[in-house]
């Protein structure tokens, strides 16, 4: 294994972390970050840039992330490109794995390396692992779940890790909004806002919060929108008494059957007020379910900033951010539902539309952090209808 902190020579390291796979394959490296153990489901992301956004992102819970790109932490980190809405909060992956050890930082904007940064999000971290390798096996067999370890000393019980990497469900049937989701209504505020910005916004809009990611709320601000973010479990009548212009669904983690059993029936009823209604991630599968289609877990899921997908309507094709697990089946799609968008990678549903009626969402996420800025225009559109459906009122 290469060893970054001596001069260009290669030195053989005590293992300090494994990784243990539910069929009992065990995979060693060198710990990094957080020490313990902890279960998740392994994916991979094929972002070059982004890994602090990445890590931070509230749809990773429960997710070990294998970066396929093998230099990690190169531009340190900072507070502005963290993702969840809690700076401080542990929201977010609860493991990674890197090909080479952590880069020491380089780049102006860093505040902090990224191994102490690791340590405080709790975030268990293995390095000097083959990631092409394993990228490789998530293909063939699908995303497994895991045990993650580390213990400075090298010492573990790996019977006991297999056994407890067997026994963990996964992610599929688990609602995991409840780790993610703000505890009481807040209203949001950007602190790179203007003067002008904070006075006067244009249109209300409330976010229901599955695990919101943080630039989906400046993108809202920037357009001159007054931003209130309620809990997951908002009941329709108290969101409604907010006096919304527009609803908005946001990302979130877990399984969406699961999740919509308990907010399902709260959407439905905001659509039949009429009101404009926005999704991205999970709140597109979730409005999907509300809609009356369907969903299901993936073979590898989507995760990276290089996703190209087709807009049916135009044929035009861009390049997004995707981090989900979890589709919407579009061969259950009801009469009134249009397929709006799709991956070309593998075909599967990216976008819908609620015809005659100004609800739509994304699979994908517009918002990028970390990503291409391709699909900002959606934010725009999503103001546009609030803006057409007030003037028909």
């Amino acid at each position: 294994m290469y060893n970054n902190a001596s001069s260009l020579a290669w030195s053989e390291e005590k293992n300090t972390g494994v990784l243990v796979l539910a069929n009992g394959k065990v995979i060693e490296g060198i710990g990094a970050g957080a020490t313990g153990v902890c279960e998740g489901e392994v994916c991979f992301n094929t972002s070059m840039t982004g890994y602090q956004e990445i890590l931070t992102d509230p749809s990773y819970a429960c997710q070990v992330i294998a970066f396929t790109f093998p230099h990690i932490g190169n531009v340190g980190v900072n507070d502005e490109d963290t993702e969840s809405i809690e700076i401080n909060s542990p929201y977010g992956a609860v493991g990674a794995i890197f090909r080479f050890p952590i880069t020491d930082p380089s780049n102006h904007r860093s505040s902090e390396h990224l191994n102490t940064w690791l340590k405080k999000k709790n975030i268990i971290t293995l390095c000097g692992i083959d990631t092409r390798a394993l990228t490789v096996y998530i293909r063939k067999m699908g995303s497994p779940n895991a045990i993650i370890a580390h213990d400075p000393d090298g010492i573990f019980d790996i019977q006991e890790l297999k056994a407890r990497a067997t026994a963990w469900g996964g992610i599929e049937s688990l609602n995991l909004i409840s780790h993610v989701t703000t505890k009481n209504p807040l209203n949001w505020i950007e602190d790179d806002q203007s003067d002008s910005e904070k006075i006067g916004p244009r249109y209300h809009i409330i976010t229901i919060d599955f695990g919101v990611k943080r630039n989906i709320l400046r993108l809202f601000t920037q357009l001159n929108c007054k931003v209130t973010i309620v809990p997951a479990t908002t009941k329709a009548e108290a969101i409604l008494s907010l006096k919304p212009d527009g609803i908005f669904l946001s990302n979130g983690p877990g399984d969406p059957a699961a999740t919509g059993q308990y907010i399902i029936p709260e959407i439905q009823k905001l659509i039949q007020r009429k009101l404009p209604v926005f999704g991205i991630c999970l709140g597109h599968q979730i409005l999907a379910l509300a809609l009356g289609a369907q969903t299901y877990k993936m073979h590898q899921g989507h995760h990276g900033a290089n996703h190209p997908i087709k807009d049916c309507g135009t044929g035009k094709v861009k390049i997004v951010s995707m981090n989900h697990s979890f589709a919407v089946d579009s061969q259950t799609f009801p009469s009134n539902l249009e397929e709006t968008h799709i991956s070309l990678f593998d075909g599967t549903n990216c976008g819908l539309r609620l015809s005659g009626e100004p609800v739509f969402s994304v699979q994908y996420h517009p918002e990028s952090s970390p990503g291409p800025q391709d699909s900002y225009y959606l934010f725009c559109r999503f103001i546009n209808m609030i803006h057409e459906s007030k003037s028909i009122k």
